[in-house]
């Protein structure tokens, strides 16, 4: 009777255990004389003026438009959709460097916002922002 004889494949890892061993402690040795390199931060000097204090355009949970000049004393006057960009730059004429910032309720499609904002660079506000009610 003739023995059938089978192949076992296995691979021996104790060659790969050493290879490991030795890589680790050849960084462990050398880890210490690596010098991080230094991060040069830049200097910010304080400014004299004060930050102005931006238009708000709101957009309500019924998709009107209130802008809201917290320059001028918080006055708020609503504006149609169509005249949003007029009445933004009739606003940033006298003060061009004011911010305009958008808030909008949570119900409000986020497609009205974006509409909002492109019409906004279509006037060429420089500084756009969206207004965030921070969570409590």
């Amino acid at each position: 009777m003739a023995r059938i004889r089978k192949q076992v494949a296995s691979i021996n890892v104790v060659p790969l255990i050493d290879v490991m061993l030795v890589l680790l402690v050849v960084f462990m040795i050398t880890a210490p004389f690596i010098n991080p390199g230094q991060v040069e931060l830049p200097s910010v000097s304080r400014t004299a003026a004060t930050p102005s204090l931006p238009l708000e355009v709101m957009i309500k949970s019924d998709g009107q438009i209130v802008l809201r000049d917290r320059a001028d004393g918080n006055v708020e006057w609503p504006v149609s959709p169509d005249s949003l960009s007029g009445e933004v730059r009739r606003v940033l004429a006298a003060r061009p460097d004011q911010p305009v910032v958008i808030s909008a309720d949570k119900s409000v499609r986020y497609e009205k916002v974006m509409n909002a904002m492109s019409v906004l660079q279509s006037a060429q506000v420089k500084k756009i922002g969206l207004l965030a009610k921070p969570s409590e």
